[in-house]
């Protein structure tokens, strides 16, 4: 087919690739009602003028996750958030910045995600559905913060061996992500002592009814696994089995499908009452290309609703999780996985808003996926990015006769934003890339390995 067939580039007029493009549109993505509704909420409604109001604060917030490579300042003076007076200076001090974040908080970043993220993911997943079930991916992941006093007390560190703490504190992170757009529905951090396990008991009630979520083996067992269900309609989960489960078959279902049961520990049920003294799922075996046998555990029963070859495909899709997380710390923090905050509650926030600004790009990508008739992780996140920000910062040098020439190179640029199908026959086995330096830290060590 075609490349001219297959993007139907001649759909896209100057005004459509203007609403796709500009960065003041990505902006007009975000209610400016929802802005208003989340300080409202959470008490931090400007009560009187400021130079630097709270609405203000939180497109900064937006901007710092957008624009990495820029200065805080540099953000807010590209975004003219800063309210004109004529008394003032035409800049504001980065002191004031700092005092403006600090009076807004985490809480309406935070509730502004929440309220997108619900809108956004849920409709997406519902529009990507595999028969009928919302596809959904749990897993964590784990970002540096700056090495200061109150960062170091309120998340802590990693154990590195014998080589000691980790050089910085570390947060970790669980989300839930809709898979085949990567949009992300919810998400819960702390510090980096908490388990992952812990935190998405957390999210588990977040997941929408009529849904599969699909897990790493790391949360098969029953105290994450049941939660799932519970309290829900039609929530179904698929993870690969681990190595040390052990069950009793009930059933043959089919060539390499059966019908297992397995008990639920004495301490798990203590933790959830809830929980009954075993449950029986599907088990699955399949061999990847060659490799020994291994098992998927899943909640979904019923052979002919859902065939065998179907789920051990599906399974696979959980890879799109580790992609978004690699669109976030590659592309938009550009491997600068150290955040620029220096408080936990800065922290926070800065982590709420790098949630929203990205899940702002991918909803934007959507659209762009629905105009050139392909699947949103065949738009490639990057071309998107930068071509955004790109617009953002030439946005103000553009002059009246060029915007004409501006949209058709954007129309012919359009090719480039799709990419090619996925090829499965590739594979990237995990390895490590980057020795771990043998000179000593700089800092001195805290705690016991100081001692």
């Amino acid at each position: 087919m075609a490349g001219s067939q297959l993007f139907k580039r001649d759909l896209f007029s100057a005004e459509a690739l203007a609403e796709l493009c500009d960065f003041p549109a990505l902006f007009e993505r975000l209610n400016p009602d929802w802005v208003e509704e989340a300080l409202a909420a959470t008490g931090k409604a400007t009560m009187r003028r400021r130079r630097l109001p709270s609405e203000s604060i939180v497109w900064l917030l937006i901007g710092m996750a957008l624009a990495r490579h820029e200065s805080i300042a540099r953000i807010a003076s590209n975004l003219d958030l800063v309210i004109e007076d004529v008394n003032a200076r035409p800049t504001v001090a980065k002191s004031s910045l700092s005092k403006a974040r600090n009076r807004l908080g985490p809480e309406p970043l935070k509730w502004l995600f929440e309220k997108t993220a619900a809108e956004w993911a849920e409709t997406r997943a519902r529009t990507d559905a595999w028969r009928g079930l919302a596809l959904f991916g749990v897993d964590g992941t784990s970002v540096r913060v700056p090495d200061s006093e109150a960062n170091f007390e309120a998340f802590g560190t990693q154990r590195a061996g014998e080589r000691g703490e980790t050089a910085f504190p570390l947060v970790r992170a669980v989300t839930i992500v809709a898979l085949r757009s990567h949009l992300i529905l919810a998400g819960t951090f702390s510090g980096h002592a908490t388990g992952e396990l812990t935190l998405a008991n957390e999210l588990w009630s977040m997941i929408p009814d009529d849904s599969l979520t699909i897990i790493d083996r790391n949360f098969a067992n029953p105290k994450t696994l049941l939660p799932i269900g519970i309290g829900g309609k039609n929530r179904y989960w698929l993870t690969r089995a681990r190595s040390n489960i052990k069950w009793e078959v009930v059933k043959k279902l089919g060539n390499k499908d059966v019908l297992v049961e397995i008990k639920v520990g004495s301490k798990a049920r203590k933790e959830n009452p809830e929980l009954p003294e075993s449950f029986t799922c599907r088990a699955i075996a399949y061999n990847f290309k060659g490799k020994e046998s291994s098992w998927l555990l899943t909640s979904l029963v019923d052979t002919k609703a859902f065939p065998r070859k179907e789920l051990i495909a599906l399974y696979h899709e959980r890879w799109e999780h580790e992609l978004a997380y690699d669109e976030i710390k590659t592309d938009m923090l550009m491997r600068e996985n150290t955040l620029r905050s220096t408080s936990p509650e800065r922290v926070a926030q800065e982590i709420w808003g790098i949630l929203l600004a990205y899940n702002l790009v991918r909803y934007q990508m959507t659209i762009v996926a629905q105009h050139a008739e392909v699947n949103p992780v065949r738009v490639s996140f990057t071309a998107v990015l930068h071509q955004l920000v790109g617009e953002w910062r030439a946005f103000g040098f553009t002059t009246p006769g060029a915007i004409p020439k501006h949209y058709l190179r954007l129309r012919k640029d359009l090719a480039i934003w799709i990419l090619p199908e996925r090829r499965s026959d590739r594979e990237y086995p995990r390895a490590v890339k980057i020795k771990m330096s043998n000179y000593a830290r700089k800092r001195p060590q805290r705690g016991n390995d100081a001692k």
